[in-house]
C-alpha cells in the first residue's frame, strides 16, 4: 500500500457546473470558491437541490465542471481525462453514500476487498486489509454475512470500512446517516469522527442535521449553487 500523500487540500476557484437539458441550461454550481485544508473536517449544509451532492461529485471527479479550477492534492483535476480521474479517486478518496452501495451477492469481506483487488492488490493483501478494516468498525464477526443479513447500521459500517481500506487522504460522506434511525446514525457518526481523528483524514460531510454539522471544524451553507456567508 502506498503512503498517504501529505497534501490532501481541496481547492476550488470560481467553479461553475452547468447541465444542458431539453428545457435549457441548468446552472447547478455558480462560482464556488473554497479551500479545505489537509486534515480539516467540513460540513456542507443547505436546502435540497442547492448543489451539495453535485459539489461532492465534482470534487471526486464524478461530475465534470464547466469552468473554473478544481485542485485535489495539488493536482488540477479539471484537466484530467476519465482514466486519470479514476486514478485520482483511487489514490485520494474514500466515499460513503447514504444508500451504502454494497454488492448484494458479495459478503461483507468481499465488498471491502473488491476495490483493492481492482486497484491491483493481491487477493491475500486485499483480504488481509479488509479483515482489519471490518474489525476496526466492529464487524469482525460479520466477515461472511451478505448485505441482506446485516442491519442498516452494519451495512453502513461495511461501507465505511470499504472507504477507509485504501488509506485515503480524503473522505467524502454524502448524508451517511440519512437512511438510519437516530440512535444508529449517532453511532455511525461517532465512528466516522473517530476514524477521521485517528487517520488525519480530510473529511467533507453533507448533512441536513445541524447538530451533526456542528461537530465538524467548519460549516459551509450551499444554496442555489452558491456558498452563503
Amino acid at each position: 500500500m502506498s503512503e498517504k500523500k501529505p497534501d490532501n487540500n481541496i481547492v476550488l476557484e470560481n467553479v461553475h457546473l452547468n447541465l444542458n437539458t431539453s428545457a435549457g441550461q441548468i446552472n447547478i454550481l455558480r462560482g464556488i470558491s473554497l479551500k479545505i485544508k489537509s486534515g480539516e473536517s467540513v460540513a456542507v449544509i443547505g436546502p435540497s437541490g442547492g448543489g451539495k451532492t453535485t459539489l461532492i461529485m465534482a470534487i471526486a471527479g464524478l461530475e465534470k465542471i464547466s469552468s473554473g479550477s478544481l485542485k485535489v492534492a495539488g493536482v488540477e483535476t479539471s484537466d484530467l481525462g476519465e482514466d486519470d480521474l479514476a486514478v485520482s479517486r483511487r489514490e485520494n478518496f474514500g466515499i460513503v453514500f447514504q444508500d451504502f452501495h454494497l454488492i448484494p451477492t458479495m459478503t461483507a469481506l468481499e465488498n471491502v476487498a473488491i476495490p483493492l483487488e481492482l486497484a491491483g492488490e493481491s487477493s491475500n493483501t486485499a483480504f488481509s486489509v479488509s479483515r482489519a478494516q471490518l474489525q476496526s468498525v466492529g464487524l469482525g464477526h460479520r466477515f461472511d454475512h451478505y448485505p441482506s443479513q446485516l442491519s442498516g447500521g452494519e451495512q453502513q459500517r461495511v461501507a465505511i470500512a470499504r472507504a477507509y481500506a485504501s488509506n485515503p487522504g480524503i473522505l467524502l460522506a454524502d448524508e451517511p446517516t440519512g437512511n438510519l434511525d437516530g440512535e444508529t446514525g449517532a453511532k455511525i457518526m461517532d465512528l466516522l469522527f473517530e476514524l477521521h481523528r485517528e487517520n488525519g483524514t480530510t473529511m467533507v460531510l453533507i448533512s441536513h442535521d445541524t447538530e451533526l454539522a456542528d461537530r465538524c471544524g467548519r460549516t459551509i451553507t450551499l444554496a442555489d449553487g452558491k456558498i452563503k456567508e
